[in-house]
């Protein structure tokens, strides 16, 4: 027995042992991975969810307000007080709350939305692409294409959130937003996030092409053409005798 072989009882390492510390750390990348996609995904979905909830309740309080007002009118004229009443009670209350900020949220929500969607559109292909070029060349050809356009991409997307980066940071710190009255680099801080994290989903979709060949693509045509190839002939039914 060896030296090696004494010290360690007698026992050797085996190969899952040896291997653990890669296989580990590609466990931990790939946990890491789906919180940063659930994450995304939580919040486009809180932000497009609240936004829209905003919106309808500043349009029903817009509306409801003027048309109160005008049930009241219509009421006093035609004799029904208790009518009256109710509208005038209705439009006091609406006009009581203030919601003049709701637009301006909803607007920065859908903002940031956008931004994050793009990163999501980035890493599951529903962005609009046109490759019939690419897709009448050689397989051989064609991989440089593809790399070299993500990689495009993820220039764009890397310049845009530097001047960004560059721009909220020259942002005057006392500049508020009209009704919020929140700082201006809170608000802009979307176009940095939103176009590094893009470009990391770039960066992201080129690693995965190259280690498997895969681009995600996402599209209605091909999912109709993977249920039913084109070149199988759908069978009619017989002519009754």
């Amino acid at each position: 027995m060896t030296d090696a072989g004494r010290l360690d009882g007698g026992r050797r390492p085996t190969v899952s042992q040896e291997q653990g510390g890669p296989s580990s750390l590609r466990e931990g990348k790939r946990v890491l991975d789906r919180i940063l996609d659930r994450l995304e995904e939580w919040i486009i979905a809180t932000l497009i969810a609240a936004a829209t909830i905003i919106t309808c309740v500043a349009v029903v309080h817009r509306y409801g307000a003027s048309n109160s007002a005008s049930l009241a009118t219509w009421a006093k004229v035609h004799g029904l007080p208790w009518l009256d009443i109710a509208a005038e009670w209705v439009y006091r209350f609406l006009t009581s709350i203030n919601l003049s900020w709701a637009q301006e949220l909803a607007t920065y929500m859908f903002v940031w939305m956008a931004k994050f969607g793009a990163a999501l559109g980035v890493r599951t292909g529903i962005h609009v692409g046109v490759d019939v070029l690419v897709d009448r060349l050689s397989p051989a050809a064609r991989k440089p294409v593809i790399v070299f356009a993500l990689l495009c991409g993820a220039l764009f997307t890397g310049v845009i959130g530097s001047l960004g980066a560059v721009y909220v940071y020259d942002l005057d710190g006392d500049q508020v937003s009209p009704e919020l009255e929140w700082p201006s680099w809170m608000i802009y801080l979307c176009i940095p996030l939103g176009s590094y994290l893009m470009c990391f989903r770039f960066l992201q979709v080129t690693w995965r092409f190259l280690r498997t060949g895969h681009v995600p693509h996402h599209g209605h045509a091909a999912e109709v053409e993977s249920v039913t190839p084109p070149h199988v002939a759908i069978p009619l039914p017989e002519p009754v005798q």
